[in-house]
């Protein structure tokens, strides 16, 4: 691996930590912070709603400058956010430091995407793409655990200490391995953002925002159904959250293979058919603890297939608007994140049991196959008009 992407995968490790440890942190911090479980997953909230206001923000504000300046910048944010939240006496001052902390995530993975395919050897762009996104699998099949461990039998306080000290080597990294890419030239930001005027941005859009969402919708609702349908104690939630962690890993780098043999496009419609059909499978082998495990590793190695392809779909469909498009893909993810998980909630309100928000799932991942379909379906009639 090159040095420069592997500073990419670090800051990857760092986001994707951060990011996920809040859920199995809720009940620490809500004892601490003297709140209730439901206000503490608000902080959860509050990272996705940073995502969604801080990627194609930030994007836009710092575009111009060279990507390393950008991408160390964004790396110093990170680290003063989440030592913020380290040291967070009460409820408030946390949930402003968990929106300030989301903001760089999405353009971090937005500025790096561009950086890793300008930087990759031709032919292999996508499969550079998915070496910064491992961070994120590697954050889920250790950095996570770990962090949740630490939680529970010291303080979530040191957790965050920890993630400031995997953004303060990935800041060294950037600083020491990543090249000096020349920033963009006359840029023009109106420009860029007639990119949004685009059809085919809106159908990337949907295609993530709804599409990804059939994951969450399984993966918000993972421990109910392996411990209330499947029968596993609950001390075991944490080594099978590894072994999708361990599917996410090995889905990744599957998916950055995939685009760079096929186009992205027809890799992310393939993943999206793949990750519904997987959904439907794992409503029926629930009560099965075998099938459960295998479906578990599967199934998060289909869904995590899919982040390569679809942020090198946002790349080459976004000429002259790179860096911008791939920070939107991320903002999308989180809004398919928040999605999932609220439509995955509403057949369990309804009464129905913990095998009903997969068949949300599964139908998210359809719709997000079919806005895929779509895409390609309109870029071979521009191709046949031209």
């Amino acid at each position: 691996m090159k040095k420069s992407l592997l500073t990419l995968t670090l800051g990857g490790l760092g986001i994707g930590i951060t990011e996920f440890v809040m859920m199995g942190l809720l009940p620490d911090i809500a004892k601490d912070l003297s709140i209730t479980i439901p206000q503490a997953g608000h902080l959860i909230s509050a990272y996705a709603l940073g995502v969604v206001i801080g990627a194609p923000l930030l994007v836009a504000i710092a575009g111009s400058y060279p990507p390393k300046k950008i991408l160390m910048a964004l790396m110093m944010m990170f680290v003063a956010f989440n030592a913020m939240s380290a040291f967070s006496p009460d409820y408030t001052t946390m949930f402003i430091a968990r929106l300030l902390a989301g903001l760089p995530h999405g353009a971090f993975f937005g500025v790096g995407s561009v950086v890793a395919s300008r930087i990759a050897d031709k032919g292999k762009e996508a499969s550079a793409v998915s070496l910064m996104f491992a961070g994120l699998t590697v954050a889920n099949v250790i950095g996570v655990p770990l962090g949740t461990f630490i939680g529970h039998n010291y303080s979530w306080r040191y957790t965050f200490v920890i993630i400031v000290i995997v953004g303060l080597i990935t800041l060294l990294s950037l600083k020491l391995w990543m090249p000096a890419l020349p920033a963009t030239k006359n840029r023009d930001l109106k420009k860029e953002l007639g990119f949004f005027k685009l059809p085919e941005a809106w159908l990337i859009i949907l295609m993530i925002a709804i599409g990804t969402g059939g994951l969450f919708s399984w993966y918000s609702y993972i421990a109910p159904l392996l411990t209330d349908v499947g029968g596993f104690s609950a001390d075991s939630i944490t080594y099978i959250l590894v072994l999708a962690g361990l599917g996410m890993l090995v889905g990744n780098f599957i998916g950055g293979k995939l685009a760079d043999r096929f186009s992205p496009a027809k890799a992310s419609v393939s993943l999206l058919i793949a990750m519904a059909v997987t959904l439907f499978i794992v409503h029926y082998i629930s009560a099965n603890q075998t099938l459960s495990l295998i479906m578990t590793f599967v199934t998060g190695a289909v869904a995590f297939a899919l982040a390569a392809p679809i942020q090198m779909l946002m790349i080459t469909t976004a000429k002259g608007s790179e860096m911008l498009a791939a920070s939107a893909s991320q903002a999308s993810f989180n809004i398919g994140n928040a999605l999932g998980a609220f439509l995955g909630g509403l057949p369990l309100a309804a009464g129905y049991d913990y095998t009903s928000p997969v068949w949300v799932g599964t139908l998210m991942a359809l719709t997000g196959a079919m806005f895929a379909w779509m895409l390609i379906a309109r870029n071979k009639r521009l191709a046949l008009a031209s």
